[in-house]
């Protein structure tokens, strides 16, 4: 069953349970979906791993949200951001510790050849393709900073 398919049956499913937070946040997520499937060169397709992308940018800027809201001191706001990121969360596939992405990123470091900062760019490019999906793009980046700079 594709996520596209997923997120319609566990829409009905939150309706029947009246779990309102979760109703919207898929709603929000289908919404997404289907601008996707008709997008200009999308050929009415959506794959798992272009519906994986759109969660994750869902989750991030629903996390965004939730910090902005803790900043401005609306605490009940960020609540119902976090609590959708929880929802949303569900449909990713099982996230990667920071030592396991820590783990990868040396092995990824050693096969690029890389030795310093500079060499970013090289491994950023294989990192984020092997570990999409997998953890945030934010943790890559930090992770492969700190090893180059060692």
């Amino acid at each position: 069953m594709s996520l596209f398919d997923l997120v319609s049956n566990d829409i009905k499913a939150a309706m029947l349970a009246k779990d309102k937070i979760r109703l919207e946040a898929l709603r929000g997520v289908k919404k997404e979906f289907l601008e996707a499937k008709t997008a200009k060169g999308a050929e009415g397709d959506l794959s798992d791993e272009m519906a994986v992308k759109i969660l994750q940018r869902m989750i991030k800027q629903r996390k965004d949200s939730a910090t902005i809201y803790v900043e401005q001191n609306r605490p009940e706001l960020a609540e119902k951001e976090l609590a959708e990121v929880a929802a949303l969360e569900d449909y990713l596939p099982k996230q990667m510790s920071a030592e396991e992405v820590e783990a990868e990123i040396k092995k990824i470091i050693s096969e690029v050849g890389a030795a310093s900062p500079k060499d970013m760019g090289k491994v950023m490019g294989v990192a984020t393709k092997s570990l999409a999906g997998k953890t945030e793009g934010r943790l890559i980046s930090e992770t492969v900073k700190r090893l180059l700079s060692e």
